[in-house]
């Protein structure tokens, strides 16, 4: 058991700390690495997510733990043109940093705002958001029932949520041969690469241990989301859930 999974069942705080200072660490080789191991699927994870968000002319959307803002680049792109406004928020300044380059490169800096903070105490009054967003983020929060709380408190009433998180395959057979990619290859070749020495052992252990499915549905109801529904992505290694807030 590495040390981030200690801290996780040691305090809040101390996990925050550990996990913000692993994604700065590996936020140079933070895209080669997610394309390199998903094997291209990132992209399309991405594109279900926004879909199922549908973002409309007018409509301003949050993307809780953007990282270096794929998806909130992907919402604006989806979005009627120049018409979609986005705000990314992450705890870590490298992961902004790198955000802000690709923003920029892209032209989109009009259409997208970065903001420093957290999950579990979002910088942002309520009801101001159509819809929120989180990528692979939620496993990582030191809260989750807080933060499903603080995305519900900011939507606007019949706003959409929509999240994408990493699962364990049901079928058995894909099950044994995911989790040997998962727990032994990914790590070496996630280490190799991105020179950290416990970042992508971090990940497959807070997949195994995250409620996924029912559970995570239930989750999201007890924060006050209806209608809340998941969906399988890529024979069950990703999962998509949405949920709305009550008008």
């Amino acid at each position: 058991m590495n040390d981030l999974m200690i801290e996780r069942m040691e305090t809040p705080a101390a996990l925050n700390r550990q996990v913000q200072k692993m994604f700065s660490d590996i936020a140079p080789r933070y895209d080669f690495l997610n394309r390199f191991l998903s094997c291209g699927q990132d992209r399309y994870w991405r594109k279900r997510a926004v879909s199922r968000l549908a973002p409309h002319a007018g409509e301003r959307f949050l993307d809780v733990a953007t990282g270096t803002a794929d998806v909130a680049l992907e919402i604006v792109r989806k979005g009627p043109k120049d018409s979609v406004r986005v705000v990314g928020v992450d705890f870590s300044e490298k992961m902004l940093e790198l955000a802000q380059e690709k923003i920029n490169s892209q032209g989109k800096n009009h259409s997208i705002q970065l903001k420093s903070g957290s999950a579990e105490n979002l910088p942002f009054e309520d009801s101001c958001f159509d819809g929120t967003t989180t990528a692979f983020g939620i496993r990582n929060f030191s809260d989750v029932k807080q933060s499903l709380c603080e995305m519900y408190r900011v939507l606007k009433p019949g706003g959409r949520c929509v999240i994408l998180e990493f699962a364990l395959p049901q079928n058995s057979i894909l099950k044994a041969f995911y989790r040997f990619y998962f727990e032994l290859l990914l790590p070496r070749i996630g280490r190799l690469i991105s020179k950290h020495p416990s970042a992508y052992t971090y990940l497959p252990e807070t997949v195994a241990s995250f409620p996924v499915r029912k559970e995570f549905s239930n989750l999201m109801q007890q924060a006050g989301f209806r209608d809340v529904a998941y969906q399988e992505l890529t024979f069950g290694v990703v999962i998509l859930y949405t949920g709305l807030k009550q008008v």
